[in-house]
């Protein structure tokens, strides 16, 4: 009885050909979607970024007061949930409320002082908040060696009746 090899130390290896290069994400998905829309085989296509970069972006200050706000509502949103869930167990309508307020609150000040408290601990190191991606710098499509000449008549096909542009993107291009 043969076995194929299911463990993470197996490579797959897939022979895949660029079938068009782009400067950005955005563009190498239209033109998926628009092999897509020409009934081609998408199944075969895959976007590969490369040359990756992380981007940080900055969306504010981050003081004693913000860390402990956001922190409340964190709490009071855990604490809310919490007490709906015990208040499933109540006799009345009116204790159902009382005992979500009730566990809100105590989710707020609870938040507020861990939020406080966590912010302290970093003693002015970290004092902004950010969001984070990863972005590549090309991203090519690639698709099967099987469907590759398939792929590059479709996208020619595609391709007519826009003028497109050095990155790949048609002129007018206005998407769904």
């Amino acid at each position: 009885m043969n076995e194929t090899p299911t463990g993470l130390d197996t490579q797959v290896v897939v022979d895949r050909r660029v079938l068009a290069g782009y400067d950005n994400y955005l563009a190498a998905q239209r033109t998926v979607d628009g092999l897509s829309d020409a009934g081609f085989p998408v199944e075969n296509v895959a976007i590969v970024g490369s040359d990756l970069k992380l981007e940080e972006t900055v969306t504010g200050r981050v003081t004693d007061g913000r860390a402990a706000l956001t922190g409340a509502g964190s709490g009071a949103a855990f604490g809310a949930m919490v007490g709906m869930f015990l208040g499933l167990f109540t006799s009345t309508a009116l204790s159902f409320i009382v005992l979500v307020l009730w566990a809100a609150l105590w989710g707020a000040v609870m938040g507020a002082a861990f939020g406080f408290i966590n912010h302290a601990f970093t003693r002015g190191k970290r004092d902004f908040a950010s969001r984070s991606a990863i972005i590549p710098s090309r991203s090519p499509d690639r698709v099967g060696c099987d469907t590759f000449q398939t792929g590059c008549s479709v996208r020619a096909r595609t391709r007519s009746g826009f003028h497109w542009n050095r990155g790949g993107i048609p002129s007018g291009w206005r998407g769904r």
